[in-house]
């Protein structure tokens, strides 16, 4: 990214209730006009936050009592941007300009001996110091959107709560420790297709937990990878100077790490070759999988770094079993917003609070279009006009959640 972080308003507020506010925005590249995606959103010292959806577009619901405090806007390589709320809900309409970090824009002049490895090294070593090691409870968004052909099919939304006993390295990698509790859902129809059953039925949430790797300290301390990590040009984050350290090759994997602490801010992992060896049989039908496009991001609060936003896209390609002709490529979008951290949670979700394993569309929940009105999500956006066209083949996406 380049130029300047623009924050242009549309900068409003309404009063959904007595209690909340809504506060509106664009986040976007001053000199390319790009937006910036998934920028961190929150309120200085508190756990309450969203981020910029596709578009650089957000909303933020946020409670009446909290209208003095600081809003801030956080993007790697960009200083943060701090504005008390109410000026903003005030001024109506804003552009704000922020200029990127001097680190960003210069060249890494390395003043110490650390290569990528090294950096790596220590990160690693110091993940059960960074990370929580009490117990914690998260509200979070999920969001998961099917694709076959070219033509999406089904959207799943869910509000929920995720709580650990701690972000110790767990015995069973593969299992998740952590329990969920659904508090809502809504769904569009496309879950009735013929194409579902090509997809996964297990609970995808889960799942996507599961493929945090830091949590679940999923790459391996070896020195072969030590030794084919790059030192990149540093960057900058929220105030701090970041590391960042990479191996780019069969596929792609990146981190950002705080020079302070060694706390990993992001982790990124990319791969797109086809794979020859079948992961799945259905139908007359095998899968091939196709690539992986994953990112897990990290929230410093109280000083430990929480989960705070997770994307995975994955893709198969399934051919027929007989003739190895390729019929068709299914697609899963999957993100996880955080909007709000309790490190002194005053319960714990039991196993009979818990998500039930299967699916979540076979979890049924009435839709409650007034608990949605103000609930922090990812916003949707106009790049989105595809998605919504082909869900609302069907009929109006509200109707599709009020019928399910």
């Amino acid at each position: 990214m380049r130029g300047f972080l623009i924050l242009i308003g549309f900068i409003s507020y309404s009063w959904l209730n007595a209690q909340t506010i809504t506060l509106s925005g664009k986040i976007q590249d001053a000199s390319t006009k790009e937006v910036l995606q998934f920028a961190s959103v929150s309120i200085k010292g508190k756990s309450l936050g969203t981020i910029s959806n596709l578009q650089g577009d957000f909303d933020f619901y946020i409670p009446n009592e909290l209208r003095n405090e600081i809003l801030i806007i956080s993007m790697l390589g960009y200083k943060s941007f701090e504005a008390p709320i109410w000026s903003l809900l005030e001024n109506g309409a804003i552009t704000i300009e922020m200029q990127r970090s001097s680190t960003y824009l210069q060249e890494v002049i390395v003043r110490d001996s650390l290569s990528g490895g090294d950096i790596l090294r220590i990160a690693l070593n110091r993940v059960d110091e960074n990370l929580p090691q009490q117990p914690y409870l998260l509200d979070g968004f999920y969001r998961d959107i099917k694709r076959v052909g070219g033509t999406y099919i089904s959207l799943m939304e869910a509000a929920v709560q995720i709580y650990d006993e701690d972000s110790r390295e767990p015995r069973n990698k593969n299992k998740l420790k952590e329990r969920v509790k659904l508090l809502e859902m809504r769904q569009s129809l496309g879950y009735e297709s013929k194409f579902t059953t090509y997809f996964d039925q297990d609970n995808l949430l889960e799942d996507l937990l599961l493929n945090n790797n830091i949590r679940y300290r999923q790459i391996d301390a070896r020195e072969e990878l030590f030794a084919v990590m790059n030192r990149e040009k540093d960057s900058f984050y929220n105030g701090h100077e970041i590391f960042v350290v990479a191996y780019i090759g069969e596929y792609t994997f990146r981190l950002y790490i705080d020079k302070q602490d060694y706390s990993i801010i992001r982790f990124e992992y990319k791969t797109s070759h086809q794979s020859s060896d079948v992961i799945s049989k259905r139908k007359g039908m095998e899968g091939r999988f196709m690539g992986t496009d994953k990112v897990v991001e990290f929230k410093r609060y109280e000083g430990k770094m929480y989960i705070s936003f997770m994307k995975m896209n994955s893709a198969i390609h399934w051919y027929d079993i007989q003739t190895k002709e390729l019929k068709f490529e299914t697609e899963l979008f999957q993100q996880l917003l955080i909007n709000k951290i309790d490190t002194n949670p005053a319960f714990r979700i039991g196993a009979t609070e818990s998500m039930k394993r299967y699916g979540l569309q076979f979890q049924n929940f009435n839709y409650n279009k007034k608990f949605w009105d103000t609930y922090n999500v990812i916003k949707r956006t106009p790049l989105d006009t595809q998605i919504i066209a082909d869900l609302e083949k069907a009929g109006p996406l509200e109707k599709q959640f009020q019928d399910n």
